[in-house]
Formats: C-alpha cells, sequence, structure tokens
C-alpha cells in the first residue's frame, strides 16, 4: 500500500473512532441526565439524602410506590428545607416550636402536615396533601400552571394573594416536578380532620 494510501486509512480510523467515542459520551449522560438542560447527576446531589433524613427524623411517612425516588427525596428538600411550606401550610406548624428557644429542636406537626388552614387575614391557606393521589387535588401540569402564573385554581382570572407563587415560578421544571413527587408522597389529610383556623377578624 502506497504511504498516501496508508496515511488516509489511518486517519479515517482515527476519525471513525474518535467520533464514536463522541458518541457513547453523549449517550452516557444522556442516560444519566436524560438530556435535560441544567440537571445534574441526581446520583450525586446531596439534597436527596438530605431530604429523605428531614422526612424519616420530623415522622413524615412517604408512600414511595410507583414514585422516582430521587425526585421524592429532592421534593422533600426543596419543601422543608428551601421553600417554607410548613409555615403556612400546617396549622400550627410545629409542636416543638425552634423560635420558642432559638435553635432547638423542631417539631413539625405532623397531625396536620401541609393541611392548610393558615389564616391570613381573609384568606386561609389550602390543603396541598393528596386528593386522590394528586397534591391538592391538582395534575402536574394544573400545580405547575398555578405555580407559574399564580392563578387561583379555584377562581380562574384571579391571582393567588398569599403564596409567594413570584418567588417559586422561576423553579426549573424538573424542581417543580420533585416538588410535585413529593407531595404525591406524604400521607393524604382530608378536609376538617385538623381544627379550623380562628375567625378572621
Amino acid at each position: 500500500m502506497r504511504p498516501k494510501a496508508l496515511i488516509g486509512v489511518v486517519a479515517m480510523l482515527f476519525v471513525v473512532s474518535a467520533g464514536r467515542a463522541i458518541l457513547t459520551a453523549d449517550h452516557d449522560r444522556d442516560d444519566r441526565d436524560h438530556g435535560r438542560p441544567g440537571e445534574i447527576d441526581r446520583d450525586d446531589d446531596p439534597r436527596v439524602a438530605v431530604g429523605f433524613k428531614y422526612a424519616h427524623d420530623q415522622g413524615i411517612k412517604l408512600d414511595l410506590r410507583r414514585k422516582d425516588k430521587d425526585l421524592v427525596g429532592l421534593g422533600s428538600y426543596l419543601v422543608n428545607a428551601v421553600g417554607g411550606c410548613n409555615d403556612c401550610h400546617t396549622n400550627p406548624p410545629y409542636t416543638k416550636d425552634p423560635s420558642i428557644a432559638l435553635g432547638a429542636p423542631k417539631q413539625i406537626n405532623n397531625a396536620c402536615y401541609l393541611n392548610g388552614g393558615v389564616p391570613f387575614g381573609p384568606f386561609v391557606s389550602r390543603n396541598i396533601t393528596p386528593e386522590n393521589g394528586l397534591p391538592a387535588g391538582l395534575t402536574f401540569a394544573q400545580f405547575k400552571h398555578v405555580i407559574r402564573t399564580g392563578e387561583d385554581p379555584d377562581n380562574p382570572g384571579q391571582p393567588l394573594q398569599v403564596m409567594p407563587w413570584p418567588v417559586y415560578q422561576t423553579m426549573i421544571d424538573h424542581d417543580l416536578r420533585a416538588i410535585y413527587e413529593y407531595l404525591s408522597s406524604i400521607p393524604s389529610i382530608p378536609e376538617g380532620h385538623c381544627p379550623p383556623p380562628p375567625p378572621a377578624n
């Protein structure tokens, strides 16, 4: 074989091998993060473990059947460690309140966890526990619409007055999906189970 032809064959083999390596690496990355922009490898996300530890330590019993466990753990972290959902959607939020002794161990009010009923003037926070398996009775598309737009699902065309949706609306879809997955896994607490809020002044 002539030297020029040999060099051409070697170069062609190199190009094919390099292309195959690039495609394999891309495929492996897609398997890891499903190709979603901005998503990190969830196996390496410490927030998942922290979210599960929080739920365990607070005695929140999670139903993980047919759930994405990584999303549930991340959702727990976002709901409990970042979002402050318990403060507005549990009445009262704590049975052992850390604010009384400034940093003392807390215990959330499991009996009414995220069942709503916290008064804000004329408004009362909603029950966001699962209703027929759906958080607050909303599909994920409906849930995402509420967070993105602030539209009150019970009063179309009207904005939610107290919910801090302008803060949460910037969250990426993956994080909203994690919150939804977590809220789907917590115990369902029906309306009327917890004491009603005091009348508004």
